[in-house]
Order: C-alpha cells, then sequence, then structure tokens
C-alpha cells in the first residue's frame, strides 16, 4: 500500500505537488490571451525598408526583458498583414525554431510585433507579467518534453501553451517572488558585464601584444617574418582506433566528443582518423579562411576533415595558436586556400606553409604568453562566479515557485 503522502499544516495537495493552501493552480490560457503573429512577406521590401517597429524572432528572445531587435517592420507591413502590436510587459515564449530554442522567453521592453513562431503572453490583471516569465524559465524543460513527446520535428502549438500549467499564489506575493529573484539579476547583469569587460580588454590587448605595437618590459628587438612551414610539422598519422575520439570547437577548444553539446557524427570506420597530441594545432581545412582552429591540451583523434600541425622548437606554441586566429592572419589564410567559391575553399598543409607571419623571440612569445594565461584564469574565476549565482538563483526559483518557501 502507499504510504500516504503528509501535507504540512497550511498546505494541500495539487496536480504539481503540494502547495500553499492560498495558491491555485491555473493553465495560461486561463490567466493570460494567448495570441501569435507572422512574418511579413520579404518579396514586398516596403514592409521592411526603414522600419520603425521592432519585430520580435526567436533569435530575439534572451529569458529577460527585451528591449532590440535584429529586424523592423513597417507601418505597411501591421496594416497589410495579420501582425499586431504587443504592449511592452507581453511575456513570449518560443514554440519552435530548433530543439534548443522551444521555451526561450522574454518580457517586452518596449511595444513590438511578434513572427508565428513565438507565442505572446497578455497577462491579466491578476497576474505579474514578471512572475509569469520567472515561472516560464524556470520550466523550460517542460517545454522540451512536450516538443520531444509526440511530434517528428520537435514544437509546441499555440493550444499548448494555452495549456500549460502554471502556479498563481496572490498578486502580492508574486511581486515580492520577483522582487526577491530580481536581487540575482541584478548580480547576475553585473558579473555577465565584468567578463565581457574583461574579454573586450582581453582583444584589445591580443592586438597590441600580438603585432608588437605594445611590448612587455624587459624585450626589444626586430620581429621576423617566417613561413608556417618554417615552424611548424604536419601529424598525419592514422589507424588509431585506440585512442579517444575528440571534437574540436570554437569555444571549448579540443574536448572529448562525448562531452560536446553536437550530436556525434562520426563514421563507424575510424582509420583515416587523424591522431592529435597535446601541444598540436587542429584546425578545419576547409574552414581555416573563417578562423577554425584550436590548441589540443588532449591526444586522441579527430575527423579527416581536419589538419593537424605539430610546433617546432623555435616557436611557443600557445603564441601561434593566439596568433593564427587573428583576423588579420585568418584573412591571409582565405588568401592561401584553394576553391572557387566559399563552401569549396580549403586550405591544406601546403597552402598552410606558404603564410608569412612576423614573430618575436621565442622568449617574447612565452612571456605574451604566459600574460594570456593569467587573464584567461581571472576570466575563468569570474565566469565560475557567475555560474554560481546562476545556480543559487535556479535553487531559489525552484522553493519561491512552489511555494516551499514563502516571501513575507
Amino acid at each position: 500500500m502507499k504510504e500516504k503522502q503528509h501535507i504540512p499544516a497550511g498546505y494541500k495537495s495539487s496536480p504539481l505537488g503540494i502547495i500553499p493552501e492560498d495558491w491555485e493552480v491555473k493553465r495560461l490560457g486561463e490567466i493570460a490571451e494567448i495570441t501569435s503573429g507572422t512574418t511579413p512577406s520579404r518579396e514586398n521590401s516596403s514592409f521592411y525598408s526603414n522600419g520603425t517597429i521592432p519585430w520580435v524572432k526567436t533569435t530575439d528572445l534572451n529569458n529577460n526583458i527585451l528591449n532590440k531587435t535584429e529586424e523592423l517592420v513597417t507601418e505597411k507591413a501591421v496594416a497589410q498583414t495579420s501582425l499586431k502590436i504587443l504592449s511592452s510587459g507581453t511575456v513570449l515564449v518560443a514554440m519552435y525554431g530548433g530543439f534548443n530554442q522551444i521555451g526561450r522567453t522574454a518580457l517586452l521592453g518596449v511595444d513590438a510585433t511578434v513572427n508565428q513562431a513565438l507565442s505572446a503572453i497578455v497577462c491579466k490583471q491578476e497576474v505579474f507579467n514578471h512572475y509569469v516569465l520567472a515561472w516560464l524559465n524556470c520550466h523550460v524543460r517542460g517545454w522540451k518534453r512536450l516538443a520531444a513527446s509526440s511530434r517528428k520535428d520537435p514544437n509546441i502549438t499555440g493550444k499548448d501553451v494555452e495549456r500549460f500549467p502554471i502556479l498563481v499564489p496572490k498578486i502580492e506575493e508574486q511581486q515580492r517572488i520577483v522582487s526577491v529573484l530580481s536581487l540575482w539579476d541584478t548580480a547576475i547583469s553585473k558579473q555577465t558585464a565584468l567578463i565581457e569587460k574583461l574579454t573586450i580588454r582581453k582583444r584589445g590587448l591580443m592586438q597590441q601584444l600580438l603585432t608588437g605595437k605594445k611590448r612587455l618590459k624587459g624585450f626589444e628587438g626586430e620581429w621576423k617574418e617566417v613561413k608556417l612551414g618554417d615552424v611548424f610539422d604536419e601529424r598525419n598519422e592514422t589507424n588509431r582506433g585506440d585512442l579517444p575520439l575528440l571534437s574540436i570547437t570554437g569555444d571549448k577548444g579540443v574536448i572529448y566528443q562525448s562531452e560536446s553539446d553536437k550530436r556525434d557524427i562520426s563514421n563507424e570506420d575510424k582509420t583515416k582518423y587523424k591522431r592529435i597530441c597535446p601541444n598540436d594545432i587542429g584546425y578545419n581545412t576547409m574552414r581555416m579562411w573563417q578562423g577554425r582552429s584550436a590548441l589540443s591540451e588532449l591526444e586522441g583523434i579527430v575527423s579527416p576533415a581536419y589538419t593537424i600541425v605539430t610546433p617546432k622548437k623555435t616557436v611557443d606554441v600557445r603564441f601561434m595558436a593566439m596568433l593564427i586566429q587573428q583576423p588579420r592572419i585568418v584573412y591571409v589564410f582565405w588568401t592561401h586556400s584553394q576553391g572557387l567559391v566559399s563552401d569549396t575553399l580549403n586550405c591544406k598543409f601546403p597552402d598552410f606553409c606558404q603564410v608569412k607571419v612576423t614573430i618575436p623571440s621565442k622568449a617574447e612569445q612565452t612571456a605574451i604568453a604566459d600574460f594570456f594565461v593569467a587573464i584567461d584564469k581571472e576570466i575563468e574565476i569570474q565566469k565560475q562566479k557567475l555560474t554560481s549565482l546562476q545556480e543559487q538563483k535556479k535553487g531559489l526559483m525552484q522553493v519561491l515557485l512552489t511555494g516551499k518557501k514563502r516571501v513575507k
């Protein structure tokens, strides 16, 4: 026999679990008007040219207050299509646009229109729109489960949005809950801005230190021009199925494929996959003109689509890895790539070898690399603090939005 669930004084059982007695379980359609939008014809330039009205797409959603959109539409577009101008304060949720987009939200900070991939939730007086936004942000997994449950192409519908459940306390308590969460929002916003500031500073210093426009104390002398073929060899080892499969990413460097967000599309036959070792640089042979390269700290195998280069003793590979990702050098890779159109451009090792760069002594290269390692460590520390704040907020949401903890 199933043990009877203990219900504390002042609480009651509900379809969403044990909740405070004065809270109600509602559906979004009961507490708000649900509407959507459309995409004006791209063939009619008068719908977009010199537009003044924000038009929200899924990619604009930021899970927060939205004040600016990528595109604007004209008054003519509103007059001649089913677009509606939604008032600031309207809550938005993405219904489709890719599995990772479903459930993304925003709260309009300005009057705007939306496309057909979004549901606009116009709250009634008994609910606080910021509370609804917080609830939706806390239940993104619910949207994703719904989208993946019964459809070939993951998506949710307007009816799904109308039926989506929400716990509704008295509006005064909704406002108090939002007030507490906003303290964490402010801290998260400040921490995000600090990380951005440090990242911009790093970018500026790289442009100066990697070109010799600015020198670290104690270093003098001319830099010399070399071909990359003078300081790198190619590693072209295959038939290493005993090694783990790695993925070369743009933001995380070289990581284990099992840790990647991307689906594993590798071939079962990995005899042609290439070995990469610590201190090797792997680059996408057909995307080097876009700067697709990374320094490895791991040993494993990567797709044959990559070229693997290993440094000679005359250079510090950390310095070189940063240098070849600089926009001015990436442009040079483009000029040395072979192919008629961008989709067929490739930069094989012989082409890589012909690229010329200007570099300092190895001692100065090492000093510059160490300098940026220290900056990266500081940025990483600040990112960890940001993650901690985000986790704290997530924990708060889980107890405040369920009534497990009450805000007096």
